[in-house]
Formats: structure tokens, C-alpha cells, sequence
């Protein structure tokens, strides 16, 4: 990118003839307009880097996995709510479920996962597509 700015200022430079150039101006305007020049281009370019945003894709569950081990929706559910990091007593207020069914829930996952613990079956999950990624801080969607 720099390297086609130069190349262009350098033909308009030629264009306007060179030399007539040096000879009216002074060094120091020179470099100045070339420096104005390259800084325009530096913000240019930077904000088309920054606004630029990550392509969205929405999120394809493997139905093949969940078939496979036969995970049901509300299992699934639950094991959405863990992956927010919410406890089990915030899951069950969530589901409109008590305390225990969340637990029996789990215990079933942990078994259909082939995992100990909670930190294994949403990796697990994560793996093999089951459940979308989530950001600890905002609990939000991350594509």
C-alpha cells in the first residue's frame, strides 16, 4: 500500500516537474507534503482496518452429536447455562426448575460426555459443536 503511494507521488512529483519543484520550494515543504501525504493514507488505512468486523456466522449445532448421545434439549439447555457460569441454584431460577433437576441433569450429561466435571463438559460440548462460546464478563455470544 505504502510502496503504490510512493510510486504515485513520486509520477505526480514528475509530473509537475521535478525539478521546477525543488528549485521553487524549499526541502522542508517538500517534506512536509509528503509527510501530510503518508499520514492521510496511515488514517485511511487504519480505519478501514479497525471498522472493518469479523464475518458473522451463525452458529450450525452438530444434530448428529446430540443424536449420537442422545442429549435432550433440556440437558442441552442446561449445559448452555453452565457455559455462562451460572450455579446450579441460578440455572434451576433460569429453567423454572429446582435445584435437583438441574443436578440430575448434569449427572446425565457427565455421563453422555464421558466427563468429571463442569469445566470438562463445556469444553467437551464446545468440541464437538453442541454449544455456542460464550464471554465470561457480558454472558454474550461470541461469533
Amino acid at each position: 500500500m505504502y510502496g503504490l503511494a510512493m510510486a504515485i507521488l513520486v509520477f505526480l512529483l514528475e509530473y509537475f516537474e521535478y525539478r521546477y519543484l525543488v528549485r521553487e520550494l524549499s526541502v522542508e515543504i517538500l517534506i512536509l507534503i509528503i509527510a501530510l501525504v503518508f499520514t492521510a493514507l496511515g488514517l485511511w488505512a487504519g480505519s478501514k482496518l479497525v471498522s472493518q468486523k469479523a464475518p458473522q456466522t451463525e452458529f450450525n449445532r452438530n444434530e448428529k452429536a446430540m443424536a449420537y448421545l442422545q442429549i435432550s434439549e433440556r440437558e442441552l439447555e442446561v449445559l448452555e447455562q453452565v457455559a455462562k457460569g451460572l450455579s446450579n441454584k441460578e440455572i434451576a431460577a433460569t429453567l423454572f426448575v429446582s435445584v435437583n433437576t438441574v443436578k440430575t441433569h448434569l449427572k446425565k450429561l457427565y455421563e453422555k460426555l464421558e466427563v468429571n466435571r463442569r469445566t470438562q463438559a463445556v469444553e467437551k460440548a464446545r468440541e464437538l459443536k453442541l454449544i455456542r462460546w460464550f464471554d465470561d464478563k457480558s454472558k454474550s455470544v461470541i461469533r
